[in-house]
């Protein structure tokens, strides 16, 4: 497989009117860096915003297709009202999947040039397997290799439990281009290098193309910062208040430094911005930022420098302060902090997943509402009763 390399911008702006000069700071950053940056949605409102600023990318979970169906309803009601006519057997969750199936090929289809103009490389949107199923590789593994086929761009994401290591390595072996996602730490970050490895050695050893395939791990920097502040307030533990903020990073750069020594033909990814150093402190790198579209709003409109800073190190006392004071930062932080086996008890583990789970629950009652109307709440003609 190929190295990245840094999108192909056509002309002055990826629109061909508005001067580059006024497409903002995260244009400026993936015309003049190796960082490529994603859209932190399917939303098709924001991914235009975010692919005439340079985009190349875009992803979902169950909490932002449930956000962008609240947002753009108006685009969907229709359809979801056609999908339960058109298939009256099937149950609310198989409603869902549907809705969700054709949200990420809409998507997708507005990044298929980008797809095709970089050859695979790039231009690919990320559909999340089913956040129930963490526990079982064959499962997802089923479902990965349904999700690749919706769209010759579809990139599917797989959580990074101890079941999901094992459908990495399936899912790449079947030629799915993986976004390994629930991740957090170097060692799960380690873990899907090599599952994703394993699965290009069988493709390579079966005569099998990989040279389009482009497996990405994400590393969730703040959610990381959020447990480790779950930690300070649960635990009692008295520390700088700012050196929260810097665990993802600190992990992320670790992560990064080892897969260049390794030579691992993954590429981090960083995810769920709480701050602006989740954006600055990345410039430069060979990596993908997806970046929900406030953030882009915000960093676009600010006075914040494009300074490649990726391989600038945490400030030592940071790390050591963390290192220190937290059990599960050096669990996250060690290469060998981990072993597969306690992936799925590590605390920010668990609260992402619940919280996927929940929001997936909250998509399947949205649906259930257009299948099964609360009658205490219409009235015959089906407008909402006061």
């Amino acid at each position: 497989m190929p190295v990245p390399t840094r999108v192909s911008l056509p002309g002055a702006s990826c629109g061909g009117n508005e001067p580059a000069a006024s497409l903002g700071a995260l244009y400026q950053m993936v015309s003049t860096t190796a960082t490529d940056y994603w859209n932190d949605s399917c939303s098709l409102e924001e991914l235009a915003y975010a692919i005439e600023r340079g985009a190349v990318g875009a992803t979902t979970n169950p909490t932002i297709v449930y956000e962008v169906l609240r947002k753009e309803m108006y685009l969907w009601r229709d359809r979801i009202a056609e999908l339960i006519a058109e298939n009256r057997r099937f149950t609310e969750d198989e409603v869902t999947w549907r809705l969700i199936e054709e949200m990420a090929a809409r998507a997708a289809a507005l990044l298929l040039p980008i797809f095709e103009r970089e050859g695979g490389r790039k231009g690919r949107l990320s559909i999340q397997t089913n956040p129930k199923f963490y526990r079982d590789a064959a499962r997802i593994t089923e479902q990965a290799a349904h999700f690749a086929g919706l769209a010759p761009n579809m990139q599917v994401k797989i959580p990074v439990t101890q079941a999901g290591v094992q459908a990495i390595e399936e899912a790449t072996a079947r030629g799915v281009s993986v976004n390994a996602t629930v991740c957090f730490t170097v060692p799960q970050a380690v873990a899907v290098a090599e599952a994703v490895e394993r699965g290009l050695a069988r493709r390579e050893g079966a005569a099998l193309a990989t040279s389009t395939m482009a497996p990405v791990c994400t590393i969730m920097v703040g959610r990381l910062d959020d447990w480790v502040q779950v930690l300070i307030k649960r635990d009692g533990i008295l520390t700088d208040p700012s050196y929260s903020h810097w665990a993802g990073i600190a992990c992320l750069k670790h992560a990064y430094q080892i897969f260049g020594e390794r030579g691992y033909r993954v590429r981090l990814l960083a995810a769920a911005y709480r701050h602006h150093r989740h954006w600055t402190e990345f410039i430069g790198g060979d990596i993908v930022l997806t970046i929900p579209y406030p953030w882009q709003r915000l960093f676009n409109e600010s006075d914040l420098e494009v300074v490649e800073r990726m391989n600038e190190r945490v400030p030592k006392e940071v790390v050591s302060e963390l290192y220190r004071r937290f059990p599960d930062f050096r669990r996250a932080y060690d290469i060998d902090g981990m072993v597969p086996e306690e992936f799925d008890s590590f605390g920010a583990t668990r609260r992402t997943l619940r919280s996927f789970i929940g929001s997936y629950q909250d998509l399947v009652a949205l649906v259930r509402d257009f299948m099964l109307p609360n009658p205490d709440l219409t009235t015959q003609e089906g407008s909402t009763g006061r």
